[in-house]
C-alpha cells in the first residue's frame, strides 16, 4: 500500500489574503482537510470536489476531536495513501500544536512537511497600528502563552520575570480569561501601571475590535468593551502608535456587518470588495446555480455552431457550463469559427476571456436590454442567427428584442437557478441573531428566494435591522413587487456601484451598528 503524505498548514491569523501560495496549492490538491475553528471559511471552498473535510476545532474547555484523535487520523489518511492537509489557525508551530503532530508522524513513519503562516500577533499588530518592534523603543519581541494553568505540575509562565524586560513589546496569546491576573503579576515584576498596553480581537478580519490603556487600565477597558478571546494582548512602549497608525479600523466599511446574497460561486469577488473596505461580510447563498442542459438542444447547436453569428451570455455561470459542454465535443476553440461574443457586465466578460477570446459587444449598463440594443446598433443583426445561452429564470426581454431587430434566436438552457435552505446555516443562524447594517440584492432571484425564506431568516427582537441595497433597477422592481423596502440603489448595474452605493448610505449614518464594533480607546 502506497504512503500518503500530511502537510501542516498555516491558515493565517483569519484574512484570507495574507495565506501563503503553498498553502492555496495545497488546500486545493488535497484529497483530505482536516481544519480547525479559527480557519476562515473561504479556505475550506478551494478544496476539490470529492475532498474529505473534516472539522476538529477547539474552543476553551471544548473539544470536537481529541488532539490523540486528531493525530490518528492523520496517520490513518495518510497511511491509506492519502494527501492530506492539516490546516491550522496562525501558524502550525506557534502555540498551534503543531509540533506535537509532527511528533506523532515522524513517530508512525509518516512523511510530512510544514507550511508556515502569519501568526495571530504579526497580523494583530499590522492590523491595529502597533509596531511590533521600534528603534530607541522597543528592541526585543517576547510572544508568551497566556493559557498556561498555574496550578498544573510542570513549568509555567513566570510572569512576574516578564514583568522586568525593558525595550521589549509582550505578545501575549490566549491570555484573556486571566488578563487581569496576567496585568497584575507583570506589574508585581517592575511593569511600569503606565505602560501602555492595547487588545486585539479578531485581527484582520471585518468584526476586529481593539483597545488600548495601560497596564493598569486596559483589564477595566476591556471587560467594559466586552471583549473575548480570540484576541492578542500587547504590552509596551509601542501600543502609542496605535492611535496614529490605526489605518484599518478607519476603512470606510470598518466595523459594519454587510449580509450578502450572491450564489456560493459568486459571492467571493463581491466578498472581496467589502473587506477591502473593512466591512465584516455575512454570506447568505440564497440561490444556488446548477447546470442543467437539454442535451437535445445542445447537440443540434453544436453542430451547426459554425452557422452562428452571435452567441450571447447574461451570466459567467453561463459561460462557464458553455465551455465545459464544448470542450467535451471539441477538442481546439477555433472549432467556433467566425462566432462574436456579447455579454453582459465586466464578470462574465472576464469569464469569456479566460478562453483567449475578445467580447465584441458589451454594453455599458449591464442589463439584457441594453445588450440588445447595443447589439442592434452593431448592425449586424437583419437574419443573423443568435444563441442566448440561458437558464430557467431567464426573462424573454432580451429575446424578444433582438427578434424584432430581425435577429433568428435560438436559446440555449444550460443552468437551473433554484434557492438554497439556510434554516441550519450557522452563519444564518449568526445573521437571525445578530442582525446586519446591510443587506445586498444583485439578482431579483435572490430577492425572491428571501422572501420564500423570511421565516427561516427572521431576525431576533434585538437584532440589527439591514439597510437593504439593490444592484439595480431590475432587482428593485422585484424587491418592490415583494413588500421589501429598498433603501438604495447603485446608480450602474455593477458590483463597483452597488459597493459605492452601500458606503454613500451607511457614511450618512455614521452611528448605525457602529457602538458593538468600533475601537475603544483610553489612558
Amino acid at each position: 500500500m502506497s504512503t500518503g503524505i500530511v502537510h501542516l498548514v498555516g491558515a493565517g491569523p483569519g484574512e484570507p489574503g495574507l495565506v501563503t501560495l503553498r498553502a492555496r496549492e495545497l488546500i486545493a490538491s488535497a484529497e483530505v482537510l482536516i481544519y480547525d475553528q479559527l480557519v476562515h471559511p473561504e479556505l475550506v471552498k478551494w478544496c476539490r470536489a470529492g475532498c474529505e473535510v473534516i472539522y476538529a476545532g477547539k474552543t476553551a474547555g471544548c473539544h470536537t476531536v481529541p488532539q490523540e484523535e486528531i493525530e490518528a487520523l492523520l496517520v490513518k489518511h495518510a497511511r491509506a495513501g492519502k494527501r492530506v492537509v492539516r490546516l491550522k489557525g496562525g501558524d502550525p508551530l506557534v502555540f498551534g500544536r503543531g509540533g506535537e503532530e509532527a511528533r506523532a508522524l515522524a513517530l508512525s513513519g509518516v512523511a510530512f512537511e510544514i507550511v508556515p503562516g502569519v501568526t495571530a500577533a504579526l497580523a494583530a499588530g499590522a492590523y491595529a497600528g502597533i509596531p511590533l518592534t521600534q528603534r530607541h523603543t522597543s528592541s526585543a519581541l517576547v510572544f508568551i502563552t497566556g493559557h498556561e494553568d498555574p496550578t498544573k505540575p510542570g513549568p509555567t509562565v513566570e510572569w512576574r520575570s516578564y514583568g522586568a524586560l525593558k525595550q521589549a513589546t509582550l505578545a501575549i496569546y490566549m491570555g484573556m480569561g486571566r488578563l487581569r491576573h496576567i496585568l497584575a503579576e507583570l506589574m508585581a515584576g517592575g511593569l511600569a501601571p503606565k505602560t501602555p498596553a492595547a487588545v486585539v480581537q479578531w485581527a484582520s478580519l471585518g468584526r476586529q475590535r481593539s483597545v488600548a490603556g495601560t497596564a493598569a487600565t486596559l483589564a477595566d477597558l476591556a471587560e467594559k468593551a466586552g471583549l473575548a478571546a480570540p484576541a492578542i494582548i500587547f504590552v509596551g512602549d509601542v501600543v502609542k502608535n496605535h492611535e496614529a497608525i490605526d489605518w484599518f479600523e478607519r476603512l470606510p466599511l470598518f466595523g459594519r456587518r454587510v449580509a450578502i446574497t450572491r450564489t456560493r460561486d459568486q459571492n467571493s469577488e463581491l466578498r472581496d470588495k467589502l473587506e477591502a473596505l473593512g466591512a465584516e461580510v455575512l454570506e447568505l447563498p440564497l440561490i444556488r446555480v446548477t447546470k442543467d442542459v437539454s442535451k437535445d438542444g445542445l447537440v443540434e447547436i453544436l453542430a451547426e455552431l459554425g452557422q452562428y453569428d452571435w452567441i450571447v451570455f447574461t451570466s459567467a455561470n453561463g459561460v462557464r457550463f458553455f465551455f465545459e459542454e464544448f470542450f467535451k465535443g471539441f477538442g481546439d476553440v477555433r472549432a467556433l469559427g467566425g462566432l462574436r461574443f456579447a455579454c453582459v457586465g465586466a464578470a462574465t466578460a472576464r469569464e469569456i476571456e479566460k478562453h483567449h477570446l475578445k467580447v465584441e459587444c458589451q454594453p455599458a449598463t449591464a442589463t439584457g436590454e441594453s445588450l440588445a440594443d447595443a447589439l442592434i446598433a452593431t448592425g449586424s443583426l437583419d437574419h443573423a442567427k443568435v444563441i442566448v445561452v440561458c437558464g430557467n429564470l431567464n426573462r424573454d426581454a432580451l429575446v424578444k428584442k433582438l427578434e424584432a431587430g430581425r435577429a433568428i434566436v435560438d436559446r440555449l438552457p444550460l443552468y437551473r437557478t433554484e434557492r438554497t435552505d439556510l434554516a441550519s446555516d450557522p452563519i444564518a443562524d449568526d445573521f437571525r441573531s445578530r442582525g446586519a447594517d446591510a443587506i445586498l440584492f444583485a439578482s431579483s432571484s435572490a430577492v425572491q428566494s428571501f422572501t420564500e425564506q423570511a421565516k427561516s431568516l427572521q431576525l431576533a427582537k434585538d437584532a440589527k435591522r439591514p439597510l437593504a441595497g439593490s444592484i439595480g433597477p431590475q432587482t428593485s422592481e422585484t424587491m418592490k413587487q415583494l413588500g421589501l423596502p429598498v433603501d438604495f440603489t447603485a446608480k450602474q448595474p455593477s458590483l463597483d456601484a452597488l459597493v459605492a452605493a452601500l458606503v454613500k448610505t451607511l457614511s450618512a449614518r455614521p452611528n448605525a451598528g457602529m457602538p458593538e464594533a468600533k475601537t475603544v480607546r483610553g489612558k
